[in-house]
């Protein structure tokens, strides 16, 4: 083979392996299609909401001081790009589709164990099948991330709440726990 030949296998070779770190690391040029990563598994049966977000990339927001100090978070925040996936943590039943001012586009599906029961807020859009009374798997998209609501629009992320439900209570009930610990239960 020439010197020529050499160089140009060489920068194809540099190309492709440019092409498959992009990829890897989710950074795939626009236009280029990558299937979204599976939920990624935590303690109590959970899955991470966010599709290809670790468990050790969560922080613990539970707490932190909202709408200027007024009131505390009892939930976490997950950031992520505007569009990612939004999958269900658990298997449960859409119980409400809510317009919120401060969550905006919002979810709440009660768990198999009707004792429980997820929030998600800040959604950019819903799943075009999402209903309310519609039977969710773990694992399956049901929105994707955004900022709607009182969410700084810099700065997409899904609001995730579980919230602990007495018999018969209804969907804007219910204790919220703090999920960071059930999550990053089996980062350590």
């Amino acid at each position: 083979m020439t010197r020529l030949g050499w160089m140009l296998l060489l920068g194809f070779a540099l190309v492709i392996a440019i092409f498959a770190a992009l990829v890897r690391h989710g950074r795939a040029p626009v236009g280029v299609r990558t299937p979204a990563p599976a939920p990624v598994a935590a303690a109590g049966g959970l899955v991470v909401p966010v599709a290809g977000v670790k468990i050790t990339q969560l922080a613990d927001s539970w707490g932190d001081a909202r709408g200027g100090g007024t009131r505390a978070h009892h939930a976490i925040d997950i950031p992520a790009a505007k569009g990612t996936p939004v999958v269900a943590a658990a298997a449960g039943t859409v119980e409400k589709l809510f317009e919120s001012k401060d969550g905006g586009h919002t979810v709440y599906i009660r768990r198999d164990d009707t004792s429980w029961q997820d929030y998600y807020a800040h959604l950019d859009t819903y799943t075009a099948d999402l209903r309310e009374g519609v039977r969710i798997r773990q694992g399956q998209p049901i929105g994707t991330v955004g900022s709607s609501g009182d969410a700084d629009p810099s700065a997409p992320h899904l609001h995730y709440e579980i919230q602990r439900m007495a018999p018969g209570e209804p969907w804007w009930k219910g204790s919220e726990i703090n999920p960071f610990p059930i999550l990053a239960h089996s980062a350590s």
